[in-house]
């Protein structure tokens, strides 16, 4: 028998209800009659009895297929809120004028008064039958008890929509095993009030006494809408009290709006950035990725497989991956297999300094955007390997500029850097020579729109500090710091991406955009910070290690060179840098002579970039 019930739930639960719906109704028709001659059942009029037992079998049919059209009967109750609430609500008011209605059709009519207590009596009656699911869940979650440890203790940061919803769920799902000890809020208006029985215990400045006298063990920060000030500012008070700490993603992370606890996740390090979030108008990029097909060269790495992820949002008409790594590329695919199953995908395996590789690619898919972000980016190695950073960051761009050309793509984007300023490593500088490559493509090129898009580091990049300062801390430390003073901007690689996608819609040819990266932030702080929130305290678990600027390495990064001045665009995150001038003639000679000179292994090679790039500072020349 257990069996079977469990085999066929919603069928028993679906009969079960109906059943009890069929005893209501006719009782309600009983009892609203008996309330209407003053509860005395000898004063109530034969004739009036009569009737509602004839009109019985109509009604209880009527009741059942209006609540069934009304979808009372597929609702999960345990569930059931506002709006379940106003839906039983219409169906009995429905219920009731259809009553009205037969009765007085078949002239079996009722005192008026009738049809108001049963209207009343019937939606007490039925609600009550259908949220005891609620009321059941819920006492069952508040006596619900874990088998290992006691219910998480948890304080909830925020008390207005955000927090409320939060609250909601733990209280009401039976997987949540937390127990919602108090809610933190700087509106005064809210402090000391109760939410669901549960306090508003004060403002940020009492979090650390709360979570003492609460014995809070995980605190939820749930204001996705707080600035960036604040929220920096709330998450270092949290991470002092040794709680573990949970977070909303912000607005733009949320663009969906909605609000759940399968949206909470751990605090990350771009949660500290004291930077606001950046806007984007996606209709502009929609304007001009929809449709399209569009190559994405290193689409593997770091930054070309997010470009993947956002334009594949946006609708194109084909997309292709092409990179060097099979195993970055088939993650990618797989990723968007999953997610954008509609997706045109092409994915393709070969270099950038292949080109008879690459005009294939272009001869058979004819793309009319291409996102050129493969490249070599690891300063300290392609110190000691620059004539490896020369083939691939400079001639690799190079050919695939040509055949955009060749082939008429729309619009070219190359992925730069803030190294590319007044380089001092070679990377930077090879970065730099792409650039000079764009603008002048782009002068020569009257079919196609060139651009670059300049901006400093990605916070989880692959290379950058945060992956190193992770695995140096999962080791036990310590964590090494090349200057004590080193600052570095930073941005979240979907913002920066997002930001790319942008700028290319403003391309009108030959621009170097730039785009605002915020504050820049101390990478010693950085370090700290990261200790902490992995939950070491620094100078007792874990030690900071300064081990001197590695070569080619600056204290600080330029997004801009002084000859290049400012332009603004509609998006107050992306500027435009002014171009300048350049010897084509000049600068293709001597190309040429870097191009042959990578090749045969020159141990010039340093030299012959600075002639191109002449802010290129190399300590060591020739």
């Amino acid at each position: 028998m257990k069996g079977f019930v469990g085999r066929h739930a919603l069928g028993v639960r679906v009969a079960g209800l109906v059943i009890c719906d069929i005893v209501i109704l006719n009782l309600t028709s009983f009892l609203s009659l008996w309330i209407r001659f003053d509860c005395i059942w000898s004063r109530i009029p034969v004739k009036y009895l009569t009737r509602l037992i004839v009109y019985a079998p109509i009604y209880t049919v009527t009741t059942l297929l209006v609540f069934t059209l009304f979808r009372l009967y597929r609702t999960m109750w345990e569930y059931a809120s506002i709006y379940e609430l106003m839906l039983l609500g219409l169906a009995i008011v429905t219920n009731t004028a259809l009553q009205y209605a037969g009765m007085t059709i078949l002239a079996l009519s009722m005192p008026r008064s009738y049809y108001v207590f049963n209207l009343l009596i019937g939606f007490i009656l039925f609600m009550g039958l259908r949220f005891m699911y609620r009321f059941a869940r819920f006492f069952r979650s508040r006596n619900r008890t874990s088998d290992a440890d006691a219910p998480a203790e948890v304080m909830i940061i925020g008390a207005g929509d955000a927090g409320n919803i939060i609250l909601k769920e733990i209280i009401s799902s039976r997987y949540l095993d937390g127990h919602v000890a108090c809610f933190i809020d700087d509106d005064r208006t809210k402090q000391g009030r109760f939410i669901r029985d549960i306090p508003v215990a004060g403002g940020r400045d009492t979090i650390a006494e709360n979570a003492r006298k609460y014995k809070v063990t995980h605190i939820i920060i749930a204001i996705p809408s707080a600035k960036a000030e604040d929220r920096h500012n709330i998450i270092t008070i949290c991470q002092r009290t040794g709680c573990r700490l949970r977070i909303l993603p912000g607005i733009y992370q949320m663009v969906s709006g909605q609000v759940s606890v399968s949206k909470l996740r751990d605090v990350r390090v771009e949660d500290l950035l004291e930077r606001d979030p950046i806007t984007i108008d996606m209709d502009s990029i929609a304007g001009y990725v929809r449709g399209k097909v569009i190559l994405v060269t290193g689409g593997g790495g770091s930054i070309g497989s997010e470009l993947c992820r956002q334009i594949a949002i946006y609708e194109p008409k084909q997309l292709i991956i092409f990179d060097i790594y099979e195993n970055n590329a088939y993650d990618i695919q797989q990723d968007l297999i999953r997610n954008h199953p509609e997706l045109d995908l092409k994915v393709l395996i070969g270099s950038i300094r292949n080109e008879k590789r690459l005009e294939s690619i272009f001869k058979t898919y004819h793309p009319e955007l291409v996102y050129h972000a493969a490249a070599h980016k690891h300063v300290p190695l392609m110190e000691i390997s620059p004539n490896e950073a020369v083939k691939n960051n400079v001639f690799g761009t190079y050919t695939v500029a040509k055949l955009a050309a060749r082939y008429n793509v729309q619009t070219f984007v190359q992925i730069s850097t803030d190294k590319a300023v007044n380089p001092t490593n070679i990377m930077g500088a090879t970065k730099r020579i792409c650039e000079m490559i764009i603008q002048c493509m782009d002068r020569c090129s009257p079919n196609t729109r060139f651009v670059a898009v300049r901006f400093g580091n990605v916070l989880g990049s692959n290379g950058s500090v945060i992956p190193l300062f992770q695995k140096q801390i999962a080791d036990g430390g310590p964590v090494t710091v090349t200057h004590p003073d080193i600052i570095r901007f930073f941005m979240t690689i979907p913002e920066a991406v997002a930001l790319v996608l942008q700028a290319g819609g403003y391309a009108k040819g030959g621009e170097i955009f730039v785009l605002d990266m915020g504050e820049p932030v101390k990478i010693m702080d950085l370090a700290k910070n990261m200790i902490e929130m992995a939950g070491y305290k620094l100078g007792v678990d874990m030690e900071i290690k300064i081990i001197g600027l590695r070569p080619g390495e600056k204290l600080y990064e330029e997004m801009l060179m002084d000859e290049e001045g400012l332009q603004e665009t509609s998006n107050h995150r992306i500027h435009v840098g002014k171009p300048i001038a350049i010897d084509e003639k000049m600068f293709f000679e001597k190309l040429a002579e870097l191009d042959e000179a990578s090749y045969r292994e020159s141990k010039e090679i340093k030299r012959m970039v600075k002639e191109i790039v002449p802010e290129y500072r190399v300590e060591e020349v020739g």
